[in-house]
């Protein structure tokens, strides 16, 4: 062996033991700095994770009768990433589990087609990758077939689930305030670090609306894992270890299910006296303790039946949802909608002219009409009724002497050239009655309302100015009246060259909720609750307490008070007192003649705004008894008429049914809500 050869095997066993020592460091590592993780690892090979849903928990009313609760169910559902690694992609599977469940293949398909802008519904708006339900009313026989015959099914599940059902105790829906659930989507999972999905019902649908939502993740409670041993072919061999699911919590509300379906009740009687004349109303009421901010009933026309959300919904009944064709019945009008108040606005131009120092005993003439610049305001149908004192005012609702309060508090501030830094003063005083911002009510979608001052007529006008300018020379030729068409080319012009003015018939406008006022009924019932408990403004809330299922309270829900009204105390009894005549010698007399005022005397006052191109819009804002108040309730239908006619007949309904009046039984027997949270059942 020469010296070269000699190299070349020297070098060799130096490559061989530099393999074997970098072998051998590999193995020290493996077994002994990761050997723990190499064990967890081959471990988990053998086990499998499976996430046990949670029960969600129910919503319950004042009295603990359920307005929300879960139903067992066998649910059958379709895993899409095991049907896509078959040959045929899972259509053999889909057609014979048709058959099982009674339906088409093309039905399940589109039930676990993918939600998209492009697919209409019936979809899949959840995760591809979990199972996807497709049928939750299964009866036993079909769920056998597809157990027992597994092998033919690949990628169906059949189990036993909670599903989400509303019975409506009393007849109570409040489909709008309590909300709906419907399955997470992809984003939502990775936004929501550490949260475990399984595809059933109890653990990936998420309230998306109302009290389902605001309280989704109380509700919800925590799914549970069981670890599960399997076999090669990842059968199940035992069970590993196992963390139980916590169920979630029951959610308390302040609403009665008796005087919910009262309001209900009431407001759909006048909607169907609306359609009847040829109208298209929506409607709303609203039931609020007067001193605490609980809400007892929230009600909202038209509405819906909110079963329609399980087992996956239709595109017809998507859009009949969402659609004006039916009226958007899933938009709560007590909380999102916004409307004119008319006179029920008026207890706020009363505070702010006597704050702005008129006599709250003085005498004012009430003309039937008044000229404001160069154009006449008139009363109601032109009505004078001379000499009278606010309270007056108030009773008979006369409008003529709110629009000299504002005539003259708009002259002070400088008219059309203002002063710095101008009064306002209804202004003032409506944004501190809770107009114009939201109430805080623990629901999602509510609205502000709206409450026009000079700097939101600028806004608007810099936004408006190019249609009005362009309306000023074509006018309105669509419109058949001329002398509609006419009024309206005028107004376009004057907005066109001056619409960023505050004028004077703006001021007056707003001093009887009219104009660019815009309320919510939730709004005006926190308002009056206000004069009916002295001048604080309440947080109107719905939840009232956790509890767990076996009767631990988690946590009471205690909002706090929104402020205080900066009216004196004097002022605010006026009020009171002349609200209380408006129902036995003022615009709500007939509405109630009979009403047994010796036994509750309702306080309250109509509005009639007008809106243009419907009919008026009808309120009744009251509280009752007048004396000692314990509840505000608001009613509104739109397109309707006078609210002495269309709204004040259904506040005295909902009044006997929380009282027990006129024949009706008692909703509340000693006219009280329960101050002590009610038994919850395991």
């Amino acid at each position: 062996m020469n010296g070269r050869t000699r190299s070349r095997l020297v070098v060799l066993h130096v490559l061989v033991a530099a393999l074997l020592l970098v072998l051998a460091g590999r193995m020290w590592v493996l077994m002994v700095v990761n050997g723990e993780h190499y064990r967890t690892v081959a471990a988990e090979n053998r086990t499998r994770d499976i996430v046990v849903p949670a029960v969600r928990g129910s919503i319950l009313d004042v009295e603990g009768r359920p307005l929300v609760r879960n139903r067992t169910a066998l649910v059958v559902s379709v895993d899409l990433t095991v049907l896509g690694r078959l040959p045929d992609r899972g259509k053999s599977v889909v057609a014979e589990l048709a058959k099982v469940l009674g339906t088409t293949p093309e039905d399940l398909q589109q039930r676990t087609r993918l939600c998209s802008p492009t697919v209409p519904r019936p979809c899949w708006p959840g995760s591809p990758y979990q199972p996807i339900p497709v049928d939750d009313r299964v009866t036993a026989k079909e769920g056998l077939q597809i157990l027992e015959r597994q092998e033919e099914f690949p990628g169906v599940i059949a189990q036993v689930q909670a599903v989400r059902e509303h019975p409506e105790p009393d007849g109570a829906s409040a489909a709008q305030t309590l909300g709906y659930l419907q399955p997470i989507t992809q984003e939502e999972m990775d936004q929501r670090e550490g949260l475990r999905v399984t595809g059933f019902a109890g653990v990936d649908l998420i309230g998306r609306d109302g009290l389902e939502a605001t309280y989704d993740a109380d509700l919800r409670g925590s799914p549970g894992v069981r670890k599960v041993n399997v076999d090669a072919r990842g059968r199940v061999t035992g069970i590993a270890g196992e963390q139980a699911p916590v169920p979630g919590s029951h959610l308390v509300t302040s609403m009665d299910a008796g005087v919910q379906a009262a309001v209900e009740n009431a407001i759909a009687e006048q909607v169907d006296k609306v359609k009847k004349a040829g109208g298209k109303p929506a409607a709303a009421g609203v039931v609020l303790e007067v001193n605490t901010g609980r809400v007892v009933a929230l009600a909202s026309y038209p509405t819906y039946d909110p079963s329609i959300w399980t087992g996956g919904i239709s595109q017809e009944e998507y859009d009949a949802l969402l659609g004006k064709k039916r009226g958007e019945p899933l938009i709560s009008r007590a909380i999102s909608g916004q409307f004119p108040p008319g006179s029920t606005f008026k207890i706020s131009s009363v505070a702010a002219a006597v704050n702005d120092g008129n006599s709250l005993r003085g005498t004012y003439d009430c003309p039937g009409s008044f000229m404001v610049g160069d154009r006449a305001f008139q009363n109601f149908e032109g009505q004078g009724h001379g000499p009278m004192s606010l309270h007056t005012a108030l009773v008979v609702s006369c409008d003529t002497i709110f629009y000299k309060f504002a005539y003259d508090a708009w002259l002070k501030d400088g008219s059309t050239k203002p002063v710095k830094n101008p009064k306002d003063p209804m202004v003032g005083m409506a944004r501190k009655f809770g107009f114009g911002t939201r109430t805080g009510v623990d629901l999602p979608g509510e609205s502000p309302g709206r409450i026009p001052d000079r700097t939101w007529k600028k806004d608007y006008w810099a936004a408006t100015k190019t249609e009005n300018c362009k309306r000023a020379k074509t006018g309105y030729p669509e419109v058949s009246s001329p002398t509609r068409a006419a009024y309206l080319s005028a107004i376009a012009k004057e907005n066109c060259l001056e619409g960023f003015v505050w004028r004077a018939g703006d001021a007056a406008n707003f001093s009887v909720g009219q104009g660019d006022v815009l309320v919510t009924p939730l709004q005006l019932a926190r308002a009056y609750a206000a004069i009916a408990n002295g001048g604080t403004l309440v947080t109107p809330h719905v939840g009232t307490a956790l509890v767990r299922p076996d009767g631990t309270v988690v946590r009471r829900i205690e909002p706090k008070p929104a402020g205080k009204l900066p009216v004196d105390g004097k002022t605010i009894t006026y009020i009171r007192k002349a609200l209380a005549e408006v129902t036995t010698q003022g615009t709500a007399a007939g509405a109630f003649g009979g009403f047994p005022m010796d036994k509750v005397h309702i306080a309250g006052k109509t509005g009639t705004a007008e809106v243009y191109g419907y009919d008026d819009t009808a309120w009744f804002a009251s509280f009752a008894p007048a004396e000692k108040p314990e509840y505000a309730v608001v009613v509104m239908v739109t397109d309707a008429g006078t609210g002495g006619a269309f709204a004040a007949p259904a506040v005295r309904k909902i009044y006997e049914a929380i009282y027990g009046l006129g024949g009706v039984k008692a909703s509340l027997p000693d006219g009280h809500l329960p101050t002590s949270l009610p038994e919850v059942a395991p």
